[in-house]
C-alpha cells in the first residue's frame, strides 16, 4: 500500500539549540495542599529516598504527608516573596538576564527553565522545545556539585520524557561544575563583597546540603566535590584551614548523614568562644527555603542563643553579574562545536506534502 501524507514536514531545515536550566523545585504556593503535592512528588523519587517502595509508601503517605506539609507551609510563609517562591523568582531572573545577554542572544539559543519537582516541569519545557523543533539540547542542572539525589534525578526525568520522542535530539548533560574556575571566582567575589562591607568573622562556615552518609560509601562523589569546592574558594580567599569549616545541613530522619552537621558546628563554635561567624552555602545557586529560613533564621537564632554575638549570612550567587557570567560561560562551552544556522536551499531537507507523496513507496501487506 502507499503511504500518504496529509501535512507538510520540515525535517532538518534549521539546527536549533535549546538550553534547559533545571533547579530542584518548589511548591506553587505556601499552602498545606501545595506543599503536600510538592513533597509527595519529591519524596516519591527513589533517588531521594532509597528505601523499599512498599515500606516507604506507607511511611510517606500515612505519616509524613499527614504531618510535614503543615510544618513546611509555615516555614515557606516566612520567606515567601510577593512575586512567589524565592527559588522560582530568582531562577526566572537568571533566565531573564541570560535571554538579554549578548553572548547568548548572538548564538540564537532557545532558553528554558524547569524544576525537577513542581512547576515549570521538565516535561512542559521539553514539549516547548519539541514544538519549535529544537534538535540539540543542553541540560544544565543548577547544582554545582553532582549527587545522585539531585543531578542524576534530573537525568532520570529527562530520559523518561525524551524516550517518548520520535525524533530524539542531540543531547549534552553537564553533571558537575564544582571546580569550574568561573564558579569559584563568583563565590570568592560574593564573599569578598561582604567582607568589604562588614568586618570579617572569626570563622567562615561553608554549609552544603546534606545527604545520608551511606550514599558516600555507595560511590556518590558529592561529599568530595563539596570539600574541593570549599578548598578552592578558601585558597583564593587566602585563608588557612583553621579559618573555615565545611558542614552539612538539612538532614532528615534518624539515619546518619554527612558530617559535621551545620547546626551542631554553629552551636559549638559559639560555646567555644567563636562569637562571630560568616555562613556561605556554595551548593545553592539561588536562595531558597534551606538558605533563607534554615540558615538565615533558624541557624542565626541558635547561634546567638548559644552565646554568639555576630552572625552574617552571605547570600547565594542568585542573579548577580558573576552568576550570569558563570552561566554564560558554561552555556557557550557546552554548545561548542554545535551550529544552529539555517541551511541554504540546496542543503534544506524540507519535505512538502507533494514531494513526500512523490517519493512514497509500496509496502507489501
Amino acid at each position: 500500500m502507499k503511504y500518504k501524507s496529509s501535512e507538510n514536514y520540515s525535517h532538518g531545515n534549521e539546527r536549533k539549540i535549546g538550553v534547559l536550566l533545571v533547579n530542584l523545585g518548589t511548591p506553587d504556593s505556601p499552602t498545606t495542599s501545595a506543599v503536600r503535592r510538592y513533597l509527595s512528588e519529591f519524596l516519591s523519587d527513589p533517588r531521594i529516598v532509597e528505601i523499599p517502595k512498599v515500606i516507604w509508601w506507607f511511611i510517606l503517605n500515612v505519616i509524613i504527608l499527614n504531618i510535614r506539609p503543615k510544618k513546611s507551609r509555615n516555614l515557606y510563609k516566612k520567606i515567601w516573596f510577593k512575586e512567589g517562591s524565592p527559588l522560582l523568582v530568582i531562577s526566572n531572573k537568571i533566565i531573564g538576564k541570560l535571554k538579554t545577554s549578548k553572548k547568548v542572544t548572538e548564538k540564537n539559543i532557545q532558553l528554558a527553565l524547569a524544576m525537577r519537582y513542581g512547576n515549570p516541569s521538565i516535561k512542559s519545557a521539553l514539549n516547548t522545545f519539541r514544538e519549535i523543533s529544537v534538535n540539540k539540547i543542553v541540560i544544565l542542572p543548577m547544582f554545582p556539585q553532582y549527587s545522585a539525589a539531585t543531578t542524576a534525578s534530573i537525568f532520570d526525568k529527562f530520559s523518561e520524557e525524551i524516550k517518548t520522542w520520535r525524533n530524539v535530539p542531540d543531547i549534552r548533560f553537564l553533571s558537575t561544575y564544582h571546580d569550574d574556575a568561573n564558579y569559584i571566582n563568583a563565590c570568592v567575589k560574593r564573599i569578598n563583597d561582604i567582607w568589604n562591607k562588614e568586618s570579617r568573622a572569626k570563622k567562615l562556615v561553608f554549609s552544603f546540603h546534606g545527604l545520608p552518609q551511606v550514599n558516600l560509601y555507595k560511590g556518590d562523589p558529592y561529599y568530595c566535590y563539596c570539600q574541593k569546592t570549599a578548598k578552592m574558594i578558601a585558597e583564593q580567599l587566602n585563608i588557612d584551614e583553621e579559618s573555615y569549616v565545611v558542614t552539612f545541613q538539612s538532614r532528615f530522619g534518624k539515619q546518619v548523614w554527612l558530617q559535621p552537621y551545620t547546626d551542631q558546628v554553629l552551636e559549638n563554635l559559639a560555646k567555644e568562644g567563636n562569637d562571630s561567624v560568616d555562613v556561605f552555602c556554595p551548593g545553592f545557586l539561588c536562595d531558597c527555603l534551606e538558605t533563607l529560613e534554615e540558615i538565615n533564621i533558624q541557624s542565626r537564632e541558635n547561634f546567638l542563643n548559644a552565646g554568639g554575638k555576630k552572625f552574617t549570612y552571605i547570600p547565594a550567587l542568585n542573579d548577580s553579574s558573576e552568576s550570569i557570567h558563570l552561566m554564560e560561560e558554561i552555556i557557550l562551552r557546552e554548545i561548542s562545536g554545535w551550529d544552529n544556522k539555517i541551511l541554504n536551499s540546496e542543503e534544506n531537507l524540507k519535505i512538502t506534502k507533494d514531494s513526500f507523496e512523490k517519493h512514497s513507496f509500496n509496502k507489501k501487506s
